[in-house]
C-alpha cells in the first residue's frame, strides 16, 4: 500500500509545481499565460449584445509574443476613462508573425470574425516584437454602417516603446487613431456628437503636451505633431469651418521640419499624404487653386518613398488621393491625369482584397471619365464610366453603406442620361430613371447636399422621356 501512495505523492507533487510554475509565468512560453486561459474561458459565456448608441465599441485582442499579458494591459490603460469608448477583451490572437509583416489578408478575416462575435466597431490587434521594446499595431474598423473609404487599409503605430507603463503621451497617441479608424462609424447624430467629444478632448491633451516642455526629443515631438494634425484634419472634415484644417496643415508643416526624406522616409511620406488631404479639404472650403496644386506636389512627393514594390498600398492609396486632386482641379489634361492615376490605384487594389478601397477608386475613375466623356462627341469614355461606376456598385449597397450606394446611383443615372440624350431611343433614359429613383430612396430620406441634384437630374430625365415617348406616339 506505501508503495502505491509514493508515486501518487510523486505524480501529485509534479502537478502541483508544474502548476505553481504556469501560474508564476515560468512555462508561458510553452503553455498559454493562466490570464489569457481564464479570459478564454469567461469569453465562451459572452456574446456581442447590440451596440450601444451612445459610445464606441472597441475589442482589443490579446497581443502576439505577450505571454504574461502586460503589454495587452498596458495597451487597455489607453482607452480607460474615455466614456465614449467601451473596451472588451478578447483572448483570441489576431496578427501575422514577424515584427515587420504587412497586412495580410488572412489576418483582416480573422479580425472580421472578432468584430462579428462582439459586435464591435473596431478590433485592435497586434504583436510585440521580439525585442519587447516595441509593437505593431493595426486598428481595424466593422464594415458595413456609414461611408467606410480605405476601411481594408490598417493603420499601423511602429515602434512605440513599452516601459512599466504607457506614458501619457503614449496612451494620447493611441486613443487618438483609434478614435480616428472608426470617424466613419459615426453616421448618426449621437454618435458624431461622441466622437467630435471623445476625439476632441484626445486632440486637447496632445496639443497640451506638446506646448509642455516634458518632450525634449525632437521626433517624439514630431510623432505626436503628426498624430495632432491627424486628429484635427479628422475632426475638420467633419466641421464647416477652417479652423481645424488649417492648424493640420501646420502641424503637418512643423512635422516636416524634424521628419525629411532622408532621415525619416516612411513618416515623411506619410506626413505629405496627411498634408495634400488637408490642404484639398482646405480648397474644398476656400476654393483657392494653389491648395490644390500643394496637394498635388505633396501626393507626389509622397509617392517618392511609397513604391508599388515597397508599400504597395500606401502606394495605391496614395495614387488615388492624387487622382482625386487632378479631378478637383479640372481641364481635360488634369482629367486625363487623373484618370491615369485612378488606374494605377486599381492595379493593386483589387475587390478580392481591399474591395472598399477598390469600389471607391471604381467611382472616382467613373466620375472623372464622365466629365471627359461629356465634353467629347465620342460615348467610349462615357461607356466606360457606367462600367465603373457598374462596378462599384458590386460593393456598395444600400443596406451596408446606403450614402456612398446613392451618391454612385446618382452619378450613374446622370452618366446614363447624357448618353440617352445623344441616342434617338429611350432605353438609357429609362435606365437612367431607374438609377436615379434608387438615389433618391436615400437622398429624400437623409438630408444631404447631394438630394437636390439627383432631384433635377430625375425630373429633367423624365421630361426628356416623356418627350421622346409622345415623339414615338405620333410617328
Amino acid at each position: 500500500m506505501e508503495l502505491l501512495k509514493q508515486p501518487i505523492v510523486w505524480i501529485g507533487g509534479i502537478f502541483v509545481g508544474v502548476l505553481a510554475a504556469w501560474l508564476k509565468g515560468f512555462l508561458n512560453q510553452f503553455l498559454p499565460a493562466p490570464q489569457r486561459v481564464w479570459l478564454g474561458i469567461k469569453n465562451l459565456f459572452l456574446n456581442g449584445s447590440s451596440r450601444p448608441e451612445g459610445r464606441f465599441r472597441f475589442v482589443l485582442c490579446w497581443l502576439k509574443n505577450d505571454d504574461s499579458g502586460r503589454d495587452t494591459t498596458t495597451a487597455e490603460q489607453a482607452f480607460s476613462g474615455i466614456e465614449g469608448i467601451e473596451l472588451v477583451r478578447s483572448a483570441r490572437i489576431v496578427a501575422a508573425s514577424g515584427a515587420a509583416d504587412y497586412w495580410r489578408p488572412a489576418m483582416r478575416e480573422d479580425a472580421r470574425e472578432v468584430l462579428d462575435k462582439w459586435n464591435a466597431d473596431l478590433a485592435i490587434i497586434g504583436l510585440v516584437k521580439e525585442s519587447r521594446r516595441a509593437l505593431n499595431l493595426w486598428f481595424v474598423p466593422r464594415e458595413g454602417d456609414g461611408t467606410l473609404p480605405r476601411a481594408d487599409k490598417p493603420y499601423e503605430l511602429k515602434n512605440v516603446t513599452l516601459q512599466e507603463e504607457f506614458h501619457e503621451d503614449l496612451r494620447a497617441q493611441l486613443a487618438t487613431e483609434a478614435l480616428r479608424a472608426v470617424a466613419p462609424l459615426a453616421d448618426t447624430e449621437v454618435r458624431g456628437q461622441v466622437l467630435e467629444k471623445e476625439l476632441g478632448g484626445a486632440t486637447r491633451k496632445l496639443a497640451a503636451l506638446l506646448e509642455g516642455s516634458a518632450i525634449i526629443e525632437s521626433e517624439r515631438r514630431a510623432d505626436l505633431s503628426l498624430a495632432h494634425g491627424n486628429a484635427l484634419l479628422t475632426l475638420g472634415e467633419r466641421e464647416s469651418g477652417l479652423e481645424c484644417i488649417e492648424q493640420a496643415v501646420a502641424k503637418f508643416e512643423e512635422t516636416l521640419k524634424v521628419f525629411t526624406r532622408e532621415s525619416k522616409a516612411d513618416q515623411w511620406a506619410r506626413t505629405q499624404n496627411s498634408r495634400g488631404a488637408a490642404l484639398m479639404t482646405l480648397w474644398d472650403r476656400k476654393k483657392m487653386p494653389e491648395c490644390l496644386e500643394q496637394a498635388v506636389a505633396a501626393f507626389e512627393e509622397a509617392l517618392k518613398v511609397f513604391t508599388r514594390e515597397r508599400e504597395p498600398l500606401k502606394w495605391a492609396a496614395t495614387q488615388n488621393n492624387l487622382g482625386m486632386a487632378f479631378a478637383f482641379l479640372g481641364g481635360s489634361e488634369h482629367l486625363e491625369r487623373a484618370v491615369a492615376a485612378f488606374k494605377e490605384a486599381l492595379k493593386v487594389f483589387t475587390r478580392e482584397s481591399v474591395p472598399l478601397d477598390w469600389a471607391v477608386t471604381q467611382n472616382n475613375l467613373g466620375d472623372a471619365l464622365r466629365i471627359l466623356g461629356e465634353r467629347e462627341s465620342e460615348s467610349e469614355r462615357l461607356e466606360r464610366a457606367v462600367a465603373a461606376f457598374k462596378e462599384a456598385l458590386t460593393v456598395y449597397t444600400c443596406k451596408n453603406v446606403p450614402l456612398k450606394w446613392a451618391m454612385t446611383q446618382n452619378s450613374l443615372g446622370d452618366t446614363l442620361r447624357i448618353l440617352g440624350e445623344r441616342e434617338t431611343g429611350s432605353e438609357r433614359l429609362e435606365q437612367a430613371v431607374i438609377a436615379l429613383e434608387k438615389a433618391l430612396q436615400v437622398f429624400t430620406c437623409q438630408e444631404t447636399p447631394h438630394r437636390n441634384n439627383a432631384r433635377n437630374n430625375h425630373d429633367h430625365v423624365l421630361a426628356l422621356l416623356h418627350q421622346r415617348r409622345a415623339k414615338a406616339r405620333t410617328e
